[in-house]
C-alpha cells in the first residue's frame, strides 16, 4: 500500500484529535466509570475502527482493508489479555476507582508511543532481512506453546502477582515518592522537595508493561501484513479502546477461562503462516501462502468458540459451587 507523508500526517492528526475528544468528553474529570459509559465509548471506538477499515477499502481496495481488520481483531484479542495484568497493577498500587480511567488513558498513550517505535524497527528489519520471518514465526509458535503450558499449569484458578519491570524499579529507587495519591497530580512539592506521586508510577507501570505484550503482538500482526501503516493503525485503534473495555468487561474476564487457549491457537496459526511465507520468500514456491480472508475467518471463529466454551465452563463451575454450598447448608 502506497502511503504518502501527507496521509501519515493526516492519520496521526486525526488519531490525536480523537484521543483529545475522548479525554475532554469522558476522561477529563475523575469519576467512576459506569457500564453504560464504558459500553457507549467501546462501541464508538469499534465503529471508528470499522469506519477506518471502510476508508481503506475505498482508498486502496479490499486487500489492505482485509489486512487491517485481521490485524485489528488480532491485536484487540491480544490486548484483552493485557487487561488481566492491568487489574493486577491497579490492585498492587491501590489506585482509587475514580482515578483508574486517567491512569489507563495515559498508560495506553505511553504504550502506543512505545509500540510505534517497535513497529518502525520491525518494518526496517523486515525490509532489509526477509529471513527474520523465520524468527518471528518460530517465536510465535514458542509463545503459543508457552501460553498453553501456563494455562494448563494454572488451571485458570491461581491469581498471579504483578512483577515490576526494571525501568519501573529504577524510577522508584532513584526518585523519592509520596506515600499517597494527590488527586491526578504526578509531581508535588513537600518540605521544599519535589516528589513523584503513585499516580506517575502506576501510569509508567501500565505503559511499560504493555511492551512485554508487544513482543508477541507485533510479530503476530506482521504475520498478517508487512505494511507499517496498517500495522500502526490496527495497533492504535485496538489500544485506544482498551480503557473503556477495561471497565466494560473487567468482571467478565474471570469467566473467559479458555482465552489463553484461544490466543495460543491464533498465535500458533500466525506463526505457521509466517514460516510458510518465509519459505516462499526463500524460493520454496511449493510452500502454500495463507490468504487474508482465510486468516480473518480463522481468527474470528477461534475467538467465538473460545468465548462460548469459556462462558459454558464458567456457568458449569458456578452451578457446581452453588450445589456444594447447598449440600454444606443441609449438613
Amino acid at each position: 500500500m502506497d502511503v504518502s507523508m501527507a496521509m501519515w500526517a493526516t492519520t496521526i492528526g486525526v488519531l490525536v484529535a480523537l484521543i483529545a475528544a475522548d479525554f475532554f468528553i469522558g476522561g477529563r474529570k475523575p469519576h467512576d466509570v459506569s457500564l453504560k459509559e464504558a459500553g457507549i465509548w467501546t462501541a464508538v471506538w469499534v465503529l471508528l475502527a470499522i469506519g477506518f477499515g471502510g476508508f481503506l477499502w475505498w482508498h486502496s481496495g479490499s486487500a489492505p482493508a482485509g489486512q487491517f481488520f485481521a490485524g485489528y481483531i488480532t491485536e484487540k484479542s491480544l490486548s484483552v489479555d493485557n487487561l488481566f495484568v492491568f487489574i493486577l497493577i491497579m490492585a498492587k498500587f491501590a489506585v482509587p476507582s475514580i482515578y483508574q480511567q486517567r491512569v489507563l488513558m495515559v498508560g495506553v498513550l505511553i504504550a502506543l508511543v512505545l509500540r510505534a517505535a517497535f513497529i518502525a524497527a520491525g518494518a526496517a528489519i523486515i525490509a532489509s532481512f526477509s529471513w527474520v520471518f523465520f524468527i518471528f514465526g518460530a517465536f510465535l509458535i514458542w509463545t503459543a506453546w508457552k501460553l498453553i503450558k501456563e494455562a494448563r499449569a494454572d488451571g485458570g484458578e491461581e491469581e498471579e502477582e504483578f512483577e515490576e519491570n526494571r525501568l519501573l524499579k529504577a524510577v522508584e529507587n532513584r526518585f523519592p515518592a509520596t506515600d499517597r495519591y494527590h488527586g491526578t497530580k504526578l509531581l508535588v512539592v513537600q518540605n521544599g522537595k519535589r516528589l513523584i506521586t503513585p499516580m506517575l508510577i502506576v501510569m509508567l507501570a501500565i505503559g511499560t508493561t504493555d511492551v512485554l505484550f508487544a513482543m508477541d503482538s507485533i510479530p503476530a500482526i506482521f504475520g498478517l501484513t508487512q505494511d507499517p501503516y496498517i500495522v500502526f493503525t490496527a495497533n492504535a485503534f485496538a489500544l485506544m479502546g482498551l480503557r473503556q473495555l477495561y471497565f466494560l468487561i473487567g468482571g467478565l474476564l474471570k469467566k473467559l477461562v479458555h482465552l489463553s487457549y484461544g490466543l495460543s491457537v491464533i498465535l500458533g496459526f500466525i506463526g505457521v503462516k509466517l514460516l510458510l511465507h518465509a519459505l516462499h520468500e526463500a524460493g520454496a514456491h511449493w510452500a502454500p501462502e495463507i490468504g487474508i480472508p482465510f486468516s480473518l475467518g480463522f481468527i474470528v471463529v477461534v475467538l467465538a468458540v473460545t468465548t462460548v466454551t469459556s462462558l459454558m465452563a464458567s456457568r458449569k463451575e458456578e452451578q457446581q459451587m452453588q450445589e456444594s454450598e447447598r449440600e454444606l447448608q443441609k449438613q
